[in-house]
């Protein structure tokens, strides 16, 4: 018992000395190694990096600090101007200010965005580099002085990059939070400043109502404030201007590419047609302001669409403008209107220059208004004087007879609101006046150019293509006028809107409306949803139908060789109303499973009364891409026999022999036989029967007629002609000819030709022809 418990003491103590054993093996395998200090000093260095890294990301503090500096000067004469409640200061200034102060808010808001997420990458950086110190292992090496000195050469090279951290982690800080401060001051500053031009503008537009100045006709004792506050007035206005045309560049670079485009669509069609030698080709046309090199027709087309471009623009930019066009369309009609009408042009050019030059030289507001009396009775008389004529000679564009009575009105109410003190509605008016007049007029010269350029592109298409050259312009220009007739009076009203200072208030109400969610069950909708989808539904049935004249196609009967092209034309269009449907369904913003709904009942419409419609609707698209039937093809349809003229999605169109036109659905062609004549050539047999008197000459008789019709330009000759002689009586024999046309369109002529020519050979041989 005592040996056991001896033994068993002995088997304890070596376990114990095994565990202890054990342990000290772990205790080993804790101690640190060079390695891994140095992973972590590596740890640290990567982080120091890290900052010169993302501190070199910031390109956009140079930048944004460039803007701040010009939002600022901006900001501060804006508020100069705004803060002396100055007179001179109209509607239209008001309005510029807050188109400026817009995009002056949303660019200090973007610079803001960027500024914060340099902040939060920068702050990322700091937590990363506080992280550090949690670190026990990194603070026993800064902490022990032999494991400094074990890694000296790091300590060194760590402290050199800590001061380059350190310094930009500063910079970049103060930076940041001086950008943030200013720019966080720019936005307070540019909200007040909307605030105080919106009760401005308010106050203007109800003062404009109100007794501004003195009745014209009473007594003034002091002088009239001279020109040097108004000079002040125009260097400052510039500067706004200027600041204006800096941070509103996109609609104007459009312009610019609208124009460019207008150029050279022009100049490449009369470039096409001088290499071919055919510019006198064009004289046909009738055209009057257009030219092989379109640089004037160029520069009235940008000059007349750039206050659409810049419906708010400030108004020396306007009035630059409309001088400009003025200058330029009197160039234009020198040499193209006859000589009185072109001096009345230049009348209304002189009413239209002279206010703006003596507005700009500084004159007091007393002098301006006897000046608007003088030119406002002037614009009268010359507005009634050329209404007078405009009538007389029944002019065909409409709203020139509009525009004049317009032109009437607002000279009248200009001088009685000038004698009556209203001098910001006489200013409104006089300019309405001219400027409505001077808008319409070079409206109706763009969509002359426009005409006269698509007129262009269809004859040098023609051309390029071997097309006959001829085709009815005329019912082109008649397609095109009530389009661009739209297209002018929709401008136009735009235009005299902004004009008459309503156009904001008008555009805010519309967008208010259209733009409001109604609700029909569940079906939430927005009016601009529907008229959106409208639109596009509308313009892609419009390029469907004109897009042929592009290539020089007006659907006339005389191209008769080109079925692929149409066929591919046919093709586009389709696609053109498809597409057009996709996206204005996209585009309306109705939800897929609302739509989803609509197809199924219009699923259930199609099973109860719209299976012929989408029948035919499917034909189309069938006869469209098999190509059994193509444009230009003759046919036979069940009874009816013609020229294939259109293949449309519902119907298709049959031009006969007698120039009737046969409307068939599709449906109803795919579910007859169809025999084509051309479907792989326009080749066509023909046949001619006669009787001529015994005897003669079989054989001789043969070749004759067969020489006569293999000379003939229309046969073809690769298949012989063949002649038949059947004997009828002892005195008369018939005689069958069958050749073959090469084009079958020319069938009757080529036989009635071969006819005629075979009976004068007989008659010549002295065989009777019964």
């Amino acid at each position: 018992m005592l040996f056991f418990n001896s033994t068993q003491i002995l088997a304890q103590q070596k376990k114990t000395a095994k565990n202890t054993s054990d342990l000290s093996y772990l205790t080993d395998s804790t101690v640190l190694s060079k390695s891994d200090y140095l992973l972590r000093l590596g740890k640290v260095f990567e982080t120091i990096n890290q900052v010169e890294v993302t501190t070199s990301s910031f390109y956009l503090l140079e930048p944004i600090a460039g803007h701040l500096k010009q939002d600022e000067a901006a900001i501060a004469l804006m508020k100069k101007r705004l803060s002396q409640g100055d007179r001179t200061l109209n509607v239209q200034n008001l309005q510029m200010y807050q188109t400026l102060l817009d995009e002056l808010e949303n660019n200090n808001v973007r610079c803001l965005a960027d500024l914060q997420g340099y902040e939060k990458k920068l702050n990322s950086l700091k937590t990363q580099i506080l992280g550090l110190r949690k670190d026990t292992v990194l603070m026993k090496i800064f902490r022990t002085d032999s494991l400094k000195r074990m890694f000296k050469t790091e300590f060194v090279e760590l402290g050199k990059k800590r001061i380059v951290m350190d310094s930009l982690i500063k910079s970049n800080t103060s930076l940041i939070n001086s950008l943030q401060a200013r720019t966080s001051a720019n936005i307070i500053n540019i909200r007040e400043l909307t605030y105080t031009a919106g009760n401005q503008l308010s106050s203007v537009s109800i003062k404009a109502f109100s007794k501004e100045r003195r009745y014209l006709w009473e007594s003034v004792d002091k002088p009239a404030n001279k020109k040097v506050g108004f000079q002040r007035f125009m260097e400052s206005e510039q500067q706004i201007s200027t600041y204006y045309f800096e941070y509103t560049q996109g609609t104007r670079f459009l312009l610019l590419l609208l124009g460019f485009a207008f150029f050279f669509w022009v100049y490449f069609n009369f470039k096409s047609l001088k290499q071919r030698d055919r510019l006198e080709s064009v004289k046909g046309l009738n055209l009057v302001f257009i030219r092989p090199k379109p640089y004037l027709a160029t520069v009235i087309f940008i000059l007349t669409l750039a206050p659409v471009f810049d419906l708010l623009a400030p108004a020396l930019y306007i009035e630059s403008i409309h001088v400009l066009l003025a200058l330029s369309i009197t160039a234009l009609f020198f040499k193209r209107l006859p000589r009185d009408i072109f001096y009345k042009w230049c009348i209304f050019v002189v009413l239209l220059i002279f206010p703006v030059i003596l507005r700009s030289l500084g004159m007091p507001a007393r002098y301006q208004r006897w000046l608007l009396i003088i030119f406002s009775t002037a614009s009268l008389v010359y507005g009634l004087y050329s209404y007078k004529i405009l009538k007389a000679k029944a002019v065909k564009y409409r709203l020139l007879k509009s525009v004049g009575i317009i032109y009437i009105i607002f000279n009248a109410l200009a001088i009685i609101c000038n004698l009556f003190g209203r001098f910001t509605l006489t200013q409104i008016f006089y300019s309405s006046a001219v400027s409505s007049l001077l808008h319409a007029i070079s409206l109706i010269v763009i969509a002359g150019m426009i005409t006269e350029a698509f007129l262009l592109q269809i004859k040098s298409s023609r051309i390029r293509k071997n097309y006959p050259e001829h085709f009815d312009w005329e019912t082109v220009v008649k397609s095109l006028r009530g389009l661009l007739g739209i297209g002018v009076f929709l401008i136009w009203l735009t235009l005299l809107l902004v004009n008459l200072n309503i156009f904001d208030g008008l555009y805010t109400l519309l967008v208010s409306i259209f733009t409001e969610k109604r609700k029909i069950g569940t079906l939430v909708f927005t009016l601009w949803g529907i008229a959106l989808f409208l639109m596009i539904i509308w313009v892609a049935n419009f390029l469907q139908k004109y897009i042929a004249y592009f290539f020089g196609d007006t659907g006339d009967d005389s191209l008769d060789d080109n079925k692929g092209e149409r066929s591919k034309l046919i093709v586009t269009k389709l696609v053109l109303l498809i597409g057009g449907f996709l996206l204005a369904v996209a585009a309306s913003g109705l939800p897929i499973d609302k739509i989803t709904v609509v197809l199924g009942a219009l699923g259930v419409g199609i099973g109860l009364g719209l299976q012929n419609i989408v029948s035919n609707f499917v034909s189309g698209i069938i006869l469209i891409f098999d190509k059994t039937v193509r444009i230009g093809d003759v046919v036979e349809i069940s009874d009816k026999k013609g020229k294939v003229k259109e293949i449309g999605i519902r119907a298709s169109t049959l031009l006969t022999d007698d120039g009737a036109e046969i409307i068939i659905p599709n449906g109803a062609i795919l579910s007859n036989n169809i025999i084509n004549w051309t479907l792989t050539n326009n080749q066509m047999r023909a046949v001619i029967e006669f009787s001529v008197g015994n005897p003669f000459q079989r054989e001789e008789i043969t070749e004759l007629i067969k020489g006569v019709i293999i000379s003939h330009d229309n046969v073809f000759t690769g298949k012989e002609p063949k002649v038949i002689i059947v004997p009828k009586n002892k005195t008369s024999s018939a005689i069958k000819v069958y050749f073959w046309c090469k084009d079958i369109s020319m069938s009757e002529n080529t036989k009635s030709s071969i006819n005629s020519i075979i009976f004068d050979e007989l008659e010549v041989k002295g065989i009777e022809i019964l």
